[in-house]
């Protein structure tokens, strides 16, 4: 149940459309419902504003199709991260509302395709082809959170001046998400190019010495660029769901001028 679900039960116990015994049996459920192996949390969009998301792996088909539909019944939009083909099948088989979008190996009921969609400005810059996976699944979670999300791909510090052409869009955004891996330089680099909070994001993509993404991550730990903070090797969600409420925040007041600002 969501804000809005919530309110509409209520206006129908005001307006005598539904008994108050119906009324309390429908938020009885609403914190969580029990499937044994899942406590499936039905309480997080009112207090967050946003649904619980599954995290497929580890999880069986039956039970990932099982929580995806009493989050269904239940108002809520879903979305499914780290799912691979086969899962795929076989729960569009089960609830064919559900999309899949391959790069991001994520599932879910929302049409995500739409890059006009949602308000403000979220990017999501990548510095190569190969960390693609884990920037779609950035860009998809900050649109599914409602951010405007605009991706900027291959851009890495091999060859600054893709990234100098981006620099309108990166000066207007008002968070961005960095993803690189090998030595992960390139959100230091954003970085120092603007105002806006960076996500940085480290990737598993490298050779021998990146240690499955160890080398990027303490690289972007020790940024140089205060504007800088770090999330875990991959996990583009994380990074996309913080910077889709650092999106929605409202913008600073304008600074009062001092005396003899402006002033001849």
């Amino acid at each position: 149940m969501n804000s809005d679900l919530l309110t509409q039960l209520l206006q129908q116990v005001c307006d005598r459309r539904i008994e108050i015994a119906e009324a309390v049996r429908r938020i009885k459920a609403l914190p969580f419902e029990d499937l044994e192996f899942a406590k499936v949390d039905l309480h997080r969009a009112l207090r967050h504003g946003r649904p619980e998301v599954i995290y497929c792996p580890g999880k069986t088909p039956d039970q990932v199709i099982q929580i995806l539909r009493t989050l269904r019944r239940n108002g809520q939009h879903v979305l499914a991260t780290r799912a691979d083909p086969d899962l795929q099948a076989i729960v569009q088989a089960a609830v064919p509302e559900m999309r899949y979008h391959a790069p991001a190996r994520i599932l879910t009921d929302l049409d995500l395709d739409d890059a006009e969609q949602g308000i403000g400005s979220v990017l999501v810059v990548a510095a190569g082809t190969s960390d693609l996976p884990v920037a779609e699944e950035a860009v998809l979670t900050a649109r599914a959170c409602g951010a405007r999300v605009t991706p900027v791909y291959d851009v890495g510090v091999a060859g600054l001046h893709r990234l100098l052409a981006q620099l309108d869009r990166i000066q207007q955004a008002r968070a961005i998400v960095v993803v690189a891996g090998m030595e992960g330089a390139l959100p230091s680099v954003v970085g120092g190019l603007c105002a806006a909070p960076v996500i940085a994001v480290p990737t598993s993509v490298g050779y021998g010495a990146s240690f499955g993404g160890l080398a990027a991550l303490l690289g972007m730990l020790n940024s140089c660029a205060s504007n800088v903070t770090v999330v875990n090797i991959d996990n583009g969600f994380g990074a996309g769901y913080v910077a889709s409420l650092i999106n929605q925040l409202p913008p600073p007041d304008p600074a009062p001028a001092r005396r003899g600002d402006g002033v001849a």
